[in-house]
């Protein structure tokens, strides 16, 4: 298994001190592990499993992974990882109404993309939950023959009144006390497809009266004629997810089976379902073990697969790898990078404690990740016309002035870019006012003030470049300014002797007109408006932000003419922006705008 080297530095968690607990007491020091999953028997001829630990992933193939996933992939990888286990990336593929070959191809994909391998020694630990079916129904015989379970025949609308809740407790069904041959005999014929989907289900044999609803017997076989992605038609029955996914573990010999707190109240019916099959002789001890903790619940965007299918089939937003979508696929379409993702799981902590957390601090993770490393680049986004006017007596009819800034200035060795200065440029648009308010460091023109003395234009520096002095500005028919003019103010060219004699408060970014590349501009703000745009009883679509994307037509210097789509950089003053790995090409330059240099969300009114 492969591990990123710039993985998230250590931190104590509950999870890290039971894992070296039971690595102290040997917990599981004397297993044995036959090369791929199986029962008691295969294990039992298998040699001693050469992994300390084993822990896993395990996405239901219905839909795409989202961020809240992320963390999950990277604690169980990183676990395994450290304490020099395995983790196994399992499909639970047990629903096949939902489940899809693509969802399946686009979990592989992301894993990988995160960093994460699950190939060690030569073995290739995916697995399929569908692949144990046949297991599965032999367990469900076991438990019938051994009269753990039966076969019900109520209604869903009988099972669920008897069911009764937390205040009342549950009445025994009808069918709870037949023969265990009967109830046996009715569950072959579910196998074979003699009875109608819904007509019954097994049930597990534990107690109507249990506190925990959980544990009143719950089905663990229902009767669905579906096609299934890996299976076909071969089963007319499908086992449910909290009877299947202990045996899982169990057959992939997994030792902490980590997965979040909506889970815990299931834990009774894992160990249930785990002691009586290692009891009856079918799975091989020791047993794992379940662990919760708290999910990842980031502010301002929904989880739920529903929702986001909603998102997506009702066009607002273009599809799952939009970059405002918290899809894995989203986030690195926006430009967030795994390193990023990692460090927003250890930042967030592991514990039992629940919690929100602001989505602040995953853009302060792509800034922390990205700084030392993104290259730099000046682009204007909404452009303005710059002419300076003295350029031909200054510099010279004609010539352009070579300017070199350093790609990275924290790593001289990254070399420099290169790129010139002309006697027309792009500004940005509100590097210019009119009238300018007070503190205002930017080009404003010659003007008179409110006690009628005259004031000179604004000087600023052209960053790289000259300092300039404007003398005014040109408007179209509809008095909309189309051009500032201004002057360069003599020996003040950056990098010659005494360049710093003149002193401003304001330097502007630019792109020279000449060469300038034009770019398209896709700046993301939030998907909602609401930190918690699913809570309470409102429809989560009333929290859209109208705001979320707004595309500007613009420029980016010249020596971003070759880059591929993917390829990240921190555009001076305006934030981190990627080259859209779809909509990015050869005479085509869009870019997205990851996050800005510094936190300016605000929520709309």
């Amino acid at each position: 298994m492969s591990t990123p080297p710039d993985e998230p530095a250590r931190s104590g968690n509950f999870l890290r001190t039971i894992i070296e607990r039971d690595l102290e007491a040997g917990t599981y020091a004397g297993r044995r592990f036959a090369g791929s999953p199986g029962d008691a028997a295969h294990h039992a001829a298998g040699a001693p499993d050469p992994a300390r630990i084993r822990t896993r992933f395990p996405p239901e193939p219905n839909g795409y992974l989202h961020i809240g996933h992320a963390k999950s992939i990277w604690l169980n990888f990183s676990l395994a990882a450290e304490y020099g286990g395995i983790c196994h990336l399992r499909f639970d593929d047990t629903n096949p109404e939902k489940e899809e070959q693509e969802y399946v191809d686009a979990i592989v994909e992301m894993v990988h993309w995160l960093g994460y391998d699950w190939v060690q020694g030569g073995a290739r630990h995916l697995y399929f939950a569908s692949d144990y079916f046949g297991f599965m129904y032999r367990a469900a015989e076991a438990l019938t023959e051994a009269g753990l379970a039966y076969v019900d025949e109520q209604s869903a609308e009988a099972m669920r009144a008897s069911r009764g809740d937390f205040g009342t407790p549950g009445t025994d069904s009808p069918f709870r006390g037949r023969p265990a041959a009967e109830s046996l005999a009715r569950l072959r014929e579910m196998r074979a497809g003699l009875h109608a989907d819904g007509a019954m289900v097994l049930r597990a044999k534990i107690d109507m009266a249990s506190p925990n609803l959980n544990l009143r017997d719950p089905a663990i076989y229902r009767i669905k004629r579906a096609t299934h992605h890996n299976t076909g038609d071969t089963w007319c029955i499908y086992p449910m997810y909290t009877f299947a996914h202990p045996i899982e573990d169990a057959l992939e010999r997994i030792t902490h089976s980590i997965c979040t707190l909506e889970f815990e109240d299931q834990r009774p019916f894992y160990d249930w379902v785990l002691e009586h099959l290692a009891d009856l002789g079918l799975l091989a001890r020791p047993l794992p073990k379940q662990y919760e903790f708290a999910r990842l619940n980031l502010t301002t965007i929904v989880t739920s697969k529903r929702k986001l299918r909603q998102l997506v089939e009702e066009g607002v937003v273009d599809g799952w790898d939009d970059p405002r979508m918290p899809t894995l696929v989203g986030l690195r379409r926006r430009g967030y990078t795994p390193d990023s993702l990692k460090l927003l799981a250890e930042r967030s902590g592991v514990s039992k404690a629940g919690g929100w957390i602001d989505y602040s601090v995953l853009d302060i993770a792509l800034r922390d990740d990205l700084d030392p490393k993104a290259p730099r680049a000046m682009a204007v986004l909404e452009p303005l016309k710059l002419e300076l006017t003295n350029w031909d007596a200054e510099v010279g009819a004609g010539r352009l002035l070579p300017c070199s800034a350093p790609r990275l200035q924290s790593r001289p060795e990254a070399g420099q870019r290169e790129f010139t200065l002309g006697p027309q440029v792009w500004i940005e648009r509100d590097d210019f006012a009119e009238n300018p308010p007070k503190g205002y460091h930017r080009l404003s023109p010659p003007r008179t003030d409110a006690a009628g003395n005259a004031l000179p234009g604004s000087r600023v520096r052209l960053k790289y470049g000259y300092v300039i002095e404007c003398t005014g500005f040109s408007r179209d028919g509809a008095g909309r300014i189309t051009a500032v003019q201004a002057v360069l103010v003599p020996d003040t060219r950056s990098g010659t002797p005494g360049a710093d004699r003149v002193k401003t408060k304001g330097v502007l970014t630019w792109v020279a007109a000449h060469d300038g590349l034009p770019a398209e501009l896709r700046l993301y703000e939030r998907l909602f408006t609401e930190d918690q745009p699913d809570g309470g009883e409102r429809d989560f679509r009333d929290c859209l932000n109208p705001a979320s994307r707004r595309v500007l037509q613009g420029f980016v210097e010249p020596s971003l003419a070759g880059v591929a789509g993917d390829q990240k950089f921190q555009f001076e003053r305006h934030g981190y922006f990627v080259a859209d790995r779809v909509d990015h090409a050869p005479g085509r330059a869009v870019f997205n705008r990851i996050t800005a240099l510094k936190d300016s969300w605000a929520k709309q009114p």
